[in-house]
């Protein structure tokens, strides 16, 4: 093997290790990762030439959990890895966010980063890892690339903010922030955080700025050993020429006219219109026909920043800190057991919950060192028709997996534990129109619709995006309270906060720049503070301000009780004769769990009450002098036997049957019959002994 260069640096803790030249020599940039004992191989890719026929650049970032990391097989029939799990997803979109504004905007090569989870070592995460090693093989390839970057995460445990925390630290502390900077900026937050007050998280994102400044140093030195001169690549700027020809037959008022409206329907026909006067004009321009939409999109994104940024003046005529009007209703779908629907402008959410047993958990066959069971499920739903396009449903795609996900880290601070709401939760946001923000209104559409179901949240949670526009220097910019959709293409910023009125639960903040200074950090985060506290006092409020004492008529019951886990053996019966005997009489659900926890779940009170009398009756240590109601299952010259639970009888000797004495026990019992027994303790053979005759006249 050839020779290859390897730097460490220690980090929180544990040692970085960076091979380069030891793997992946093919790949245009390859690092060999190791952060204690995780290990994952990082490379970055290119195709020699731009794809054509796009307009937009065409990044594609894998992220592959190999279960033989973690010492597992993979379950079911086919015995090796599927789809990207959800996890898995989720870290690509948070590698991608980050590293897509520092490529050439004009770059249309496309450009793959795959990273190979190879060993996991539960206190170094796999996924920051990863985050690492895709900055440093980008950085250190002939890729054209702004960088570096680096990404830190931080925990809180007890109140103490933790550096690169462990995986269990990790799933069981206050606090989930990712943030990545470049040497001047923080350019990426991704954070879900127990009600964390604003000034505790703005401290711990900028201490996770303040480490990324010495990974920063890290990667500049590997770069400077290491790395190869960027390659030159075919620019698809739209040429100066065609900018001034559009400008001399659509001037800038025109475009501002055409795009300054609040109803996103006229604004798309006004610029059908400008399209088609522009095709027209440029019919004999063959090449910059093949252009002409991207050149369109440029011309009326100039417009709308020159417009927010110099004017003041928002595409809608809104103030610069205005929310779109709000309407909030529950209720709205019959026999679910809760609906609610959150409306904001031309962005209307429909969120379902649904409420089941805790056996309808999720599990995640992952890299963790158990299997995880997902109690709380929230699912996102974008189709077609709500931005007025067609185009069929092939299920959901990253950026609707990744909505979800951010909706239901919004939301899991507030749930209720198992103990108090013995129950899986799913809820599904319906996106009905969309016009910018629909991830925050199914925070709020899913707050109201929980509450609506009986969910005993303990407060309601709303969410509101912050966007930005921004001119030549860090001091000229202006943050937008509530983007709808333009700004959101045009701007700069989708900074996305939901919480409570004490604090912080989730945070997404996406850019198209190189990075946000602090001022431009804490304003957003105040703004949203101020915006959220007014939804859910002015609107979510009014239309539900607690959750319901009860769950609905069509939702499943639970009763739980706990038994002593000896007794589960005798619970369920042999090969689950016993349980599956209580569930055919009752048409009650049973979930029993390793610790002895029993919950019956059904629709009706009297048959959920029968189920659990059965299971109580099972598990009793049995005394003389207990009554039990029972059914005779079988006669004998001797006597006959109940049994007065499922798969448990006890023997009535015919002289306890009748006070008068009988020649045979047909004379009195026939098969079927229900009695009322008495015990009388186990005879010679260990059996349960009842009596008819000696039970007292008030029973």
């Amino acid at each position: 093997m050839s020779n290859y260069k390897t730097f460490t640096m220690e980090l929180a803790g544990h040692t970085l290790r960076v091979d380069i030249g030891r793997v992946g020599k093919q790949a245009n940039g390859c690092a060999f990762m190791q952060y204690g004992d995780t290990t994952v191989l990082c490379t970055a890719t290119s195709s020699d030439k731009p794809r054509e026929g796009i307009d937009f650049f065409p990044l594609s970032v894998e992220y592959e959990e190999k279960l033989y990391s973690v010492g597992k097989i993979p379950g079911g029939f086919n015995k090796r890895e599927g789809k990207a799990s959800e996890n898995a997803v989720l870290t690509c979109r948070i590698i991608d966010r980050p590293m897509r504004p520092l490529f050439p905007k004009d770059y249309r090569n496309d450009v793959t980063l795959n990273n190979l989870v190879l060993s996991v070592d539960p206190v170094c995460r796999p996924e920051l890892v990863a985050m690492l090693g895709s900055a440093i093989a980008t950085v250190i390839s002939d890729i054209p690339f702004d960088g570096p970057c680096a990404t830190t995460q931080i925990g809180m445990v007890d109140g103490k903010l933790i550096v690169n925390p462990s995986q269990e630290q990790w799933k069981n502390g206050d606090l989930n922030l990712s943030v990545a900077s470049t040497a001047e900026k923080v350019i990426m937050i991704e954070a879900g955080a127990n009600e964390v007050p604003e000034d505790k998280m703005l401290e711990a994102i900028y201490m996770a700025h303040d480490i990324n400044q010495t990974v920063i140093a890290f990667i500049n030195q590997i770069t400077a050993e290491v790395g190869r001169p960027k390659h030159t690549y075919t620019s698809c700027a739209i040429p100066e020429e065609m900018t001034a020809a559009m400008q001399e037959i659509v001037t800038p008022a025109e475009m501002e006219e055409a795009v300054f409206t609040d109803e996103k329907q006229v604004r798309e026909e006004n610029i059908r219109s400008i399209t088609a006067r522009l095709e027209e004009a440029f019919a004999d321009k063959e090449e910059w026909l093949a252009i002409l939409d991207e050149a369109i999109y440029q011309y009326e994104k100039k417009t709308v920043r020159k417009m927010i940024l110099k004017d003041k003046k928002r595409p809608d005529g809104r103030q610069i800190t205005e929310i779109r009007h709000l309407e909030a209703e529950v209720d709205l779908i019959p026999r679910v057991h809760g609906s609610a629907m959150f409306t904001r402008g031309q962005t209307q959410i429909c969120t379902i919950t649904t409420l089941a047993p805790m056996s309808d958990m999720q599990r995640i066959d992952g890299l963790d060192e158990n299997e995880v069971n997902k109690r709380y499920m929230h699912h996102y739903n974008f189709p077609s028709y709500s931005v007025g396009e067609t185009k069929p449903s092939r299920g959901p795609g990253r950026r609707e997996i990744g909505h979800g996900a951010l909706a239901e880290k919004a939301l899991i601070p507030v749930l209720p534990s198992e103990e108090a709401f013995p129950y899986a939760i799913r809820t599904v946001s319906e996106t009905f129109e969309s016009n910018g923000s629909t991830s925050q209104a199914s925070v709020c559409a899913s707050s109201m619709s929980l509450m609506a179901a009986g969910v005993p949240i303990s407060k309601p949670v709303a969410g509101i995006s912050c966007g930005l526009v921004t001119g030549e220097t860090d001091d000229d910019y202006l943050v937008l309270t509530d983007i709808q959709g333009l700004e959101d293409f045009f701007g700069d910023m989708d900074f996305k906060v939901a919480g409570t009125h004490d604090g912080i639960t989730a945070i997404q903040m996406d850019i198209k720049i190189h990075g946000l200074t602090r001022a431009i950090v804490e304003e957003a985060i105040a703004k949203t503070k101020e915006a959220r506290t007014y939804i859910l006092d002015k609107v979510m409020n009014p239309c539900i301000d607690k959750p319901r004492a009860e769950v609905g008529p069509y939702a499943p019951k639970i009763i739980a009780i706990q038994i002593d886990p000896e007794k589960i053996g005798d619970v369920v019966g042999q090969r689950g004769k016993t349980i599956n005997e209580i569930i055919a009489r009752t048409g009650v659900r049973i979930d029993i769990t390793d610790d002895g926890k029993v919950a019956v779940c059904g629709t009706e009170a009297d048959m959920m009450s029968k189920a659990i009398e059965m299971v109580k009756t099972i598990v009793t240590e049995f005394e003389e002098g207990q009554i039990f109601q029972g059914t005779v299952v079988s006669i004998k010259e001797f006597g006959a036997f109940i049994e007065f639970a499922p798969g448990k009888e006890g023997m009535v000797h015919i002289s306890k049957i009748a006070k008068e004495r009988i020649k045979q026990v047909e004379d009195v019992l026939t098969l079927g019959d229900k009695v009322t027994v008495i015990c009388l303790g186990k005879d010679k053979m260990g059996r349960m002994s009842f009596s008819i005759k000696d039970v007292p006249k008030n029973v």
